[in-house]
């Protein structure tokens, strides 16, 4: 094995060109959401570039730790989120206030407000990439049995916290959750003698909840505990205009903001259609309108570099550890932005979900530069096996 000294201390800077021009485009349009006047006096774009600051100290810091370190850490940092959120379950209001019917965040001074269940999206993928990696080690021979136990345990490390989340409420961050741990539980080498029936049964559960969230949804409010604004998200979003004034207010809004951008938009700072809480899970409505269908495109165009970028790395990777870490890293950035561009054209229902490094929220922020930083880390610890194809 030989190390290349340069590669080894050299930033990945194609990674960090694309979180430039994120930053960049944050910060454009966060500027033009708050010049509505909705927002009052309160600067979020100042607020953003500190988040960012925050942001690039913490890729400073994880970028040092190596795969042994990163290992070692790992059920350190899932327990230390497990606590979080316990802990709001028994906080008091002055601690863990209720903001929009969810008990999802806690108070910091001079920060304003931590959501844990940000963070907690980082440590579900370093557990599960340690539980993968010791497992494979642990069970060399597969069989049916290793296989089967192997998911059990993938299961159990998320819907630990998964649990603890869905007593917030937070439908999004659960969602997110969950495609952390599909993502890794497809590439974890489990057979699909056991995943297709799995996701078979899961499907057409699925499709049962479906029937009953559409004609009988009493019965899931009695026996599921679904909330009734829940069930709102769903009808406005299948029928958002026969909701325009109460629920379906928020997508409609959104559809003819984005549908009036066109092709090149109306301009920057130039909007006419009143959207509320756009600086945060709306903020692409708002690059749609401004800048229209090409605006948009460029947007998507860079998670598609941002994804391809974080691909690269982890197929160039010789480290297991490292590979599973980036496929979580993927899994969770291609499910926020999936999600959160497709709630607001219409597509999925709106679900809560901010666009990864572009909507405004100091939480959502920190957790994706942590989960980049695991990134950073990787490329930066990099080394080449000149004659072997495997580590």
């Amino acid at each position: 094995m030989t190390s290349n000294p340069k590669t080894n201390s050299r930033l990945d800077y194609g990674l960090v060109t694309i979180l430039i021009l994120l930053f960049l485009s944050s910060c454009v349009a966060i500027y033009s959401a708050q010049t509505t006047g909705q927002y009052g006096s309160e600067n979020f774009l100042i607020k953003q570039i500190i988040w960012y600051t925050i942001g690039a100290g913490i890729i400073t810091a994880v970028i040092t730790l190596d795969s042994d370190q990163l290992q070692k850490l790992s059920w350190y940092a899932y327990g230390f989120g497990l606590v979080l959120l316990a802990g709001l379950i028994v906080a008091p209001s002055t601690i863990a206030p209720v903001i929009n019917g969810a008990k999802s965040w806690y108070r910091v001074p001079a920060m304003g407000t931590l959501q844990p269940s940000e963070l907690v999206k980082v440590f579900i993928i370093l557990a599960l990439a340690r539980v993968i990696v010791e497992h494979h080690q642990k069970y060399r021979l597969k069989t049916i049995q290793t296989d089967f136990w192997l998911l059990l345990k993938i299961g159990i490390v998320t819907m630990v916290p998964l649990l603890l989340v869905m007593q917030q409420p937070d439908l999004g961050t659960s969602l997110v959750y969950i495609a952390i741990m599909l993502g890794m539980i497809f590439i974890s080498g489990i057979t699909w003698k056991l995943l297709v029936p799995i996701f078979g049964t899961g499907l057409t559960l699925i499709s049962i909840i479906f029937y009953f969230v559409i004609w009988r949804p009493e019965i899931l409010e009695k026996y599921l505990g679904v909330k009734e604004y829940q069930f709102g998200r769903i009808y406005s979003w299948l029928d958002p205009y026969n909701y325009q004034s109460t629920t379906g207010f928020q997508l409609t809004r959104s559809l003819l903001a984005i549908g009036s951008g066109e092709t090149v938009g109306k301009g920057y700072g130039t909007r006419e259609v009143y959207l509320p809480e756009s600086h945060t899970d709306f903020i692409f409505s708002i690059i749609g309108e401004e800048f229209g269908f090409v605006g948009a495109s460029i947007i998507v165009s860079l998670f598609f570099l941002l994804i391809y970028q974080i691909t690269k790395i982890g197929m160039e990777t010789k480290n297991d550890f490292y590979t599973y870490i980036c496929v979580g890293v993927i899994s969770m950035i291609t499910f926020h932005v999936f999600q959160n561009i497709g709630m607001t054209i219409g597509l999925l229902p709106i679900t809560g979900i901010p666009l990864p490094f572009i909507s405004y929220g100091g939480s959502s922020l920190m957790g994706n530069m942590l989960a980049v930083s695991l990134i950073f880390s990787i490329r930066y610890h990099y080394k080449k096996y000149m004659f072997s194809t495997t580590s």
